[in-house]
C-alpha cells in the first residue's frame, strides 16, 4: 500500500507540473505589476469566461424574477457610465479585454458589495450604493479594484489552485474511493463569492484600479476614502465585500503611493 500511495504521487506531481504554465495575463502599467502568475492548463480562459457567463446569466434571472435587478434606473444609469469609463481604459494592462463581453448591471441587496466575474461580468448592490453613499470617483475606485481582479484573471488563478489541490486529492481517492475534485462552476462559485483573495492579488487589484481611474479621469486618492468608509460602514462588524477584500494600514499606505504615481494622469485630464 505505501509503494502504491508512493507511486501515485509520483504520477500526480508529473501531471502536475505538466498542467501548470507560468504566465503574465497583463501589461505593468504605470503602478507596476509584474508578478507572474501560474496557471493550470486543466482550465482554460475561454472555459473560465464562458462558465461565469453561464453563471452571471443565472444570478440575472433570479434577481428579475424577484423584482432586483436594475431597481433604480439612475443608479444602473450612474454605475454603466463609470465602468465604461474605466472599461474604456483596460487596454493599457491587456489590449484584448477591450473586447471582452461586458456586462454591468445593479442588483438589489442590503449587502455592501461588488464584483466583477472573469471575461468582465459586473454586479454593484443596492447597498453598497445606499450606505456608502460614494462620489463618483470612489464608485470608480471600487469597479476599477473588481475590473482589475478580472483582468489578471485572478479567480483563474486560484481556481488553478483548486485544481492543483483537487488532483492531490484524487490520488488518495484511488486508495480511499472517495470523490475529490470538484467541478468547474462550483469552483468559480467558491471563488468569486466565499474564498478570500490573497494579499498578493488584493495589492495588484488596487494599484491597478488606481491607474484605471486616474486615466477615466477620477482622482485616484478617492481609493483611500472609499476603503475607510467601507471599514467604518461595519459598525463593529465586516461589510461584504470586506469579507474577501482584507484591508489594513498597510494596504492604505500601498494606495497612497500608487495613488501618488497616478496622480499626473488624473490631473492631465482636467
Amino acid at each position: 500500500m505505501i509503494r502504491l500511495v508512493r507511486n501515485l504521487c509520483a504520477m500526480g506531481m508529473a501531471v502536475l507540473l505538466a498542467a501548470c504554465a507560468q504566465v503574465q495575463t497583463t501589461q505593468s502599467g504605470l503602478v507596476g505589476v509584474n508578478r507572474t502568475q501560474t496557471m493550470s492548463s486543466l482550465v482554460s480562459e475561454a472555459e473560465l469566461n464562458q462558465e461565469a457567463a453561464a453563471q452571471y446569466r443565472q444570478i440575472l434571472a433570479q434577481a428579475k424574477a424577484q423584482g432586483a435587478l436594475d431597481p433604480s434606473a439612475a443608479q444602473t444609469k450612474r454605475v454603466q457610465a463609470i465602468s465604461r469609463k474605466l472599461i474604456n481604459q483596460v487596454g493599457v494592462f491587456r489590449p484584448d479585454a477591450l473586447n471582452w463581453s461586458w456586462e454591468i448591471h445593479v442588483l438589489k441587496s442590503g449587502e455592501i458589495n461588488a464584483w466583477c466575474m472573469p471575461g468582465g461580468k459586473i454586479a454593484v448592490y443596492t447597498g453598497f450604493l445606499d450606505k456608502i453613499q460614494p462620489t463618483d470617483a470612489e464608485l470608480a475606485a471600487v469597479l476599477g479594484h473588481e475590473i482589475s481582479h478580472a483582468l489578471r484573471e485572478h479567480a483563474r488563478e486560484q481556481v488553478s489552485r483548486q485544481m492543483a489541490t483537487g488532483i492531490g486529492l484524487s490520488i488518495l481517492s484511488a486508495v480511499t474511493g472517495s470523490q475529490a475534485v470538484a467541478d468547474l462552476g462550483s469552483s468559480l462559485t467558491q471563488v468569486m463569492f466565499t474564498l478570500p483573495n490573497s494579499r498578493s492579488n488584493e495589492t495588484e487589484a488596487d494599484r491597478m484600479g488606481v491607474e484605471l481611474a486616474a486615466r477615466a479621469g477620477y482622482d485616484p486618492r478617492a481609493a483611500i476614502t472609499l476603503w475607510q468608509k467601507m471599514e467604518r460602514a461595519g459598525g463593529g462588524g465586516t461589510p461584504e465585500i470586506l469579507s474577501t477584500h482584507p484591508s489594513s494600514q498597510s494596504r492604505i499606505a500601498d494606495l497612497r503611493q500608487a495613488a501618488a504615481i497616478v496622480l499626473p494622469l488624473y490631473q492631465g485630464k482636467r
